[in-house]
């Protein structure tokens, strides 16, 4: 399906925090994974460097569900696709308190995603009002 790009998008606040989002989340990411790609001492991996993709995958997926939802013109529609978006705060949110317990000098960065995440929740909660 062929979505037409609202000329809106790019001044909505929950739009813009979106990328921010996906920017931050990716360089914590690189950071994180220099870290935890070492093997262990039992030649296993860490199980935290899965963590940090998600959050870069879970992360990304955020600005097209956003697109969607201002592109449905039905609004059960764009229900599902703030749902989505919501859904995808809350993995997120669980995947930085899971870093938070890894063994990397990264993982001081997460409390600044969960900061921003914070914020984004509530410009999630003002946009979907307006929807």
């Amino acid at each position: 399906m062929i979505y037409n790009i609202p000329s809106h998008l790019p001044e909505l606040p929950v739009y813009k925090k979106a990328i921010e989002i996906f920017s931050l989340s990716r360089k914590i990411s690189f950071y994180l994974s220099y870290d935890l790609s070492h093997l262990n001492d039992d030649g296993k991996e860490d199980e935290h460097i899965y963590f940090s993709g998600d959050i870069v995958q879970q992360s990304e997926a955020l600005v097209p569900e956003i697109l969607m939802a201002e592109a449905e013109k039905y609004s059960d529609k764009k229900h599902k696709h703030t749902a989505a978006v919501q859904r995808l705060t809350n993995l997120l949110y669980k995947n930085c308190s899971r870093l938070e317990l890894s063994n990397s000098n990264g993982r001081d960065y997460i409390p600044i995603l969960r900061k921003e995440l914070k914020a984004f929740r509530k410009l999630q909660r003002n946009w979907m009002l307006t929807l």
